[in-house]
């Protein structure tokens, strides 16, 4: 067995009681001694590295200003009834749009840090008031259909000439293939449009930030002074939850900035809203950027013509299947049928970039 070092006396075999000698430490004073020894040694090799990196002639470390541009201009000011108010009338300006459009498209890779660039192409986009949304998308040069698009707010329709399949279901139903196989018009005609909000099932509440973003333009930090209307919804349920965020421009007070949520609080569409143009005395932005995290792409829409409030007609929204295309009910993916034929081969390559 182990002496009791530290006992106030022992007994010997011989029975004879000793005192402890002056170097037989308890057990608790010597606890106490090794933390004091940590401390001490822990703030000597704080000194050492600290006198290492002082005396160093290369330097292992560099401290620099970061540089934030402020704009000291007056800012706007506006209560939450007089943005609720703007955003209102906004959305009630374009009951109808037909433009044509340059599309960029980038789509997230398998692997982390890897995204596709796709070769711009053009295309036409057609919205009417309440849901309707027409997009198609044609390769450059040769002007053949990359992609066809249709919806009335409920349903969709999407033919992919490349792959020979035309897709059919609703809006929240997605493909187990590509990102671009989720590509979805409702979701461009969300962030397209300015919607009113309803007083009678969404709340508004106000918020004033001032984020900060880098230009990448003037390599400059920026910081930016806005109003954050928070539109609150109540599902059929009854519950609330946070449908989206538009964001104002303290300089304009013109709204460039709306990011929307599902009900468990992700961004499902995050819209940005640049370079605005007046159409038949209407203002619209003809630079669209729609982020679709989820679905792990992104699309530029620049509008170069437009025709606002001009007449659309049912037929300008129809889109019927092709014939020899595979049909893909993604509302029922077991009985989706396998058309004859064999699909055209690709007529662009993209290009791969790692980010």
């Amino acid at each position: 067995m182990w002496p009791h070092i530290g006992a106030r006396s022992r007994r010997h075999t011989d029975g004879v009681r000793q005192r402890a000698q002056p170097w037989e430490l308890s057990g608790t004073a010597i606890l106490k001694l090794v933390s004091v020894v940590m401390k001490v040694s822990r703030f000597l090799l704080l000194g050492v590295i600290a006198s290492v990196l002082a005396s160093s002639p290369g330097c292992l470390f560099h401290t620099r200003s970061l540089q934030v541009y402020v704009n000291n201009a007056q800012m706007l000011t506006a209560s939450l009834d007089d943005l609720v108010n703007r955003i209102n009338t906004e959305a009630g300006k374009v009951r109808s749009l037909e433009a044509s459009v340059n599309i960029d498209t980038t789509v997230e890779g398998a692997k982390k840090g890897e995204v596709t660039d796709y070769k711009q192409i053009s295309g036409y986009l057609l919205i009417r008031h309440p849901n309707m949304m027409r997009m198609i998308g044609l390769f450059p040069l040769v002007r053949n259909k990359a992609f066809d698009m249709v919806s009335d707010g409920s349903e969709f329709k999407l033919y992919i000439p490349v792959k020979n399949k035309f897709y059919v279901g609703h809006n929240d139903v997605k493909s187990a293939g590509s990102p671009l196989e989720n590509l979805r018009p409702q979701a461009i005609y969300d962030a397209l449009q300015l919607h009113a909000i309803d007083p009678d099932k969404d709340i508004a509440v106000l918020e004033a930030d001032n984020p900060v973003e880098f230009d990448e333009k003037t390599k400059q930090v920026r910081q930016l002074s806005t109003y954050v209307v928070d539109v609150v919804r109540k599902d059929t349920e009854g519950k609330y939850y946070l449908q989206r965020k538009v964001i104002f421009d303290r300089n304009d007070l013109i709204p460039d900035h709306q990011v929307f949520y599902d009900k468990q609080g992700s961004v499902v569409t995050d819209a940005t809203y640049s370079a605005f143009r007046y159409f038949s005395d209407v203002r619209v932005p003809t630079v669209i950027g729609i982020k679709r995290p989820q679905e792990g792409y992104d699309i530029t829409l620049t509008i170069t013509k437009a025709t606002v409030n001009g007449p659309l007609t049912d037929e300008q929204f129809a889109l019927d299947q092709p014939p020899g295309s595979q049909l893909v009910n993604l509302d029922e993916p077991n009985v989706n049928a396998a058309a004859p034929g064999t699909a055209p081969a690709s007529a662009t390559q993209p290009t791969t970039s790692h980010r």
